[in-house]
This record gives structure tokens, sequence and C-alpha cells, in this order.
């Protein structure tokens, strides 16, 4: 134990902290795939249909598009720690209530409460980056926070499946959010930004200050001075046309294997994990690759684009689930489909890092996080709506097309260099 201490204590602060942020979106994407799991078996306790179901997802969509925003300016204001655990709580304790529901329109209800509150995390994550991390590390810090999305949807299948089967489904939302509710205390008692936290020596916080490159003495831009930026639109716009392929397989993998495949609940356990997986190895890539770039000369900036573009041109592995088999062939297609987009969606969040102040990084991260939930909620419509009539393979091949289109757009429209604060302030 004192050797595992003493480890522990030789990780740099900022990595340990971020190992934290990392276990809370773990718990986050935990709490939000349990139903995605349990969903064969809430369709045939409840009656729902496909649609009946889309419109529990909507619930959760809509409230977290709105909130993402809202939730970016409350980590702004109230700061990282206590943002958070007050969100944390809020999705803990949203998250159990599932287990009161009596069909699918409570179910919604506590599944929009379960959005509104889980918006925070992927703001406070780029906040926490940006607060710590000089900008040759945000790559790497972000994409090992943005591991944590992959992993809790990896761990969901078989500790959902097993809470099922060993008791009942409610037992499934029950544990997932009593884990979030342990992990809102550690984080409170752990978390401090660098100008609080009494680890860090004074030159310390001047020298992370200066590795920032941020002006502390000028006005943090406000959200008309964000609507009014390129750099704004050049990050919001690709996240939006990219956002439906995650949330497609947060929420219909495992009905995609039971309505197609015809697979139980035992094979979505032994299976519906592996994209996950794969989606991890995605945000490795999303972390390194730019590294290994911006080494060869490459720019910040350009060093984004190139890994974004190239986990879009991977997406074309999913548009080709139409041609699977088999399921594993099937499954294998998702998994490319989880790399591909965790590595695309990673340079997508750093870039908000990269382009604006940190005090202004919640709000620019959760206005960008609104636009992207706008275009997986409008996605998840469609399904809900063509899915039972005309399958779901010709859904698979539209987010690859999706993909490639927001490439185009962020070449487009941002700019070579970031600004930081600056930018925004004068609208450029």
């Amino acid at each position: 134990m004192s050797d595992m201490r003493r480890g522990w204590r030789g990780i740099p602060l900022r990595w340990r902290l971020i190992g934290l942020v990392t276990l809370g979106t773990i718990l986050n994407y935990l709490a939000r795939s349990t139903l995605s799991v349990a969903a064969p078996q809430l369709k045939t306790e409840f009656g729902m249909t496909t649609e009946d179901y889309s419109w529990v997802v909507l619930a959760f969509q809509a409230s977290y598009t709105v909130m993402q925003t809202v939730a970016g300016g409350v980590l702004d204001v109230l700061g990282t720690r206590l943002g958070f655990f007050l969100f944390a709580i809020g999705w803990a304790i949203a998250n159990m209530a599932h287990a009161l529901a009596t069909g699918w329109p409570s179910l919604a209800v506590f599944r929009a409460f379960l959005g509104a509150t889980e918006a925070a995390a992927i703001p406070a994550g780029a906040k926490a980056v940006s607060e710590w991390f000089p900008p040759r590390e945000r790559s790497l810090a972000t994409s090992v926070f943005q591991m944590g999305t992959s992993v809790g949807n990896m761990i969901a299948p078989p500790l959902v499946a097993f809470c099922i089967l060993a008791w009942n489904w409610q037992a499934a939302f029950l544990v997932t959010g009593g884990l979030s509710l342990m992990w809102a205390l550690l984080w409170y008692w752990s978390y401090r930004s660098p100008a609080d936290h009494p680890a860090l020596s004074d030159a310390e916080r001047a020298a992370m200050t200066a590795a920032r490159g941020e002006d502390v003495g000028a006005k943090p831009a406000t959200r008309r001075d964000l609507l009014r930026s390129r750099a704004f639109w050049g990050i919001a716009v690709p996240r939006f046309l990219a956002e439906p392929a995650w949330q497609t397989f947060n929420f219909f993998i495992p009905l995609y294997l039971v309505s197609v495949w015809k697979l139980d609940l035992k094979s979505i356990a032994l299976w519906a994990w592996m994209p996950f997986l794969a989606a991890d190895f995605g945000s490795l890539a999303a972390g390194v690759l730019p590294t290994w770039l911006m080494k060869r000369g490459v720019s910040l900036v350009a060093s984004r684009k190139v890994t974004m573009t190239i986990g879009a041109l991977c997406m074309i592995g999913p548009a080709c689930i139409g041609l699977a088999a088999s399921p594993g062939i099937a499954i294998l297609l998702f998994c490319v489909g989880g790399f591909a987009h965790q590595m695309l969606s990673g340079a997508l969040i750093t870039l908000c890092a990269d382009m604006f102040d940190s005090r202004t990084v919640g709000t620019a991260s959760g206005m960008a996080g609104t636009s992207a939930w706008v275009g997986g909620m409008l996605f998840t419509l469609l399904i809900g709506q063509s899915a039972d009539a005309w399958g779901y393979d010709p859904l698979f091949a539209a987010l690859a097309a999706l993909d490639l289109l927001a490439a185009a757009v962020l070449w487009s429209l941002l700019r070579a260099m970031p600004r930081k604060a600056l930018l925004v302030q004068r609208g450029e």
C-alpha cells in the first residue's frame, strides 16, 4: 500500500487531477448508458415501441442541449470545483430516480432531469484542462478525460446486465447512480484550481499562468463575443455535424443488436462494450497524434484539423454496417466507428481550450456542446421516425457523410492560429 501511495504522489499534480476528472466522466457516461442497456427489457416492461423509446432519449437530449450552455456559464461563475460537484450530485440523484418509473412518460421525465445535470461533464473537463495544462499538453489531457466517455459506455453492458439478472432493472439505476454520488464527494474534497491549491507555491502558480499564455488582466469574453467569433463557429458547426454518430452509438447499439440480430441480454453484455473499448484507443490517438505532428513542424490548430479529418475518414467503416453478414462483423464496424468518432471528437473538444481564455472555456465549450447536441437530438428524432420502417443501414451511412462534411467545415472556417480572448473580444 505504501508503494502505491508513493507511486501516486510521484505523478505530477495536474495529471492526478485530470485522472479524477476522468473518473467522473466514466461515471457520468455509465449513468447515462444504463438506460440503453436496460432498454430491451424496459420496452417489454412498459410496452414501448422504438418511437416511444426515441422520445425518452429525446427528453434527455433536449434538456442536455439546453443545459450545455447554462452549465458552461455556471462553471465559469461558480468555478470548476463547486460547479462540477453540484451537477454531479444532481445527476446521481436523477439517475437513481429512474427506478421509480412506471412507464415511458415517467421515464422520459427522469431522463430529462438526468440530461440537465449531466450536461456539465464535458465543459468541466475542458475547463479543468485549460486551468491546469499548457497548450502542448492539452490534447493529451483532453484525450485522457475523454476516454472516460467510452470507458463508462464499456462498463455499462456487463454491469447493468449483471444488476438486472441478479436483482432487477431498478437496481441497475440505483447502483450506477450511487457510484456517481460517491465520486461527487471525492471531487469536492480533492479538487482545487491552481489559484487555490495548497500544493502549489506562488512561483509555480505564476509559471503556470505564463505557460497558459493568458492575459489575466483582460476581461473574459461574453456569450455575444463568442457568437460573433469565427473561431467559435469553426468549432460549433463541426460538432453539430459530428455528434449524431456518438449519440447513436450510445443509445441505439443494444436496440440494433436486438432488432436486427435477435441477441439476448447476455449476448449484449458480451458484445456491446467492444466499440467503446475501441473508442478508448481513438481518444488516445486524439492525444498522441497532434503532439507527434507538432514535433514535425505542424502548427497547433492544423494538428487538430488533421486529427479530426483522419477520424472522419475512418467513419466510412460504420457506414458499411448494412453489408455485415454477422453480428460479429457489425460489432467490428461499430468498433471502427467508436475509434473514429473519439479521435475526431477529442480534436474538436481540445480546440475550445486552444482558442479561448480559461475563464471563458466553460462557456465556449458549453455553447459548442449545445450545438453538438442539437445535431444529436435531430438525428435521434430521425431514427425514431424511420428505424422501424426503413431499418438502420441508411442511418449509419448518413453518419459518415455528416462527419466528412464536418471536417470540410472545420478546414474552411477555423483560422490557423489561436488568439485567445483577444479574438473573441474584438468579434473577429
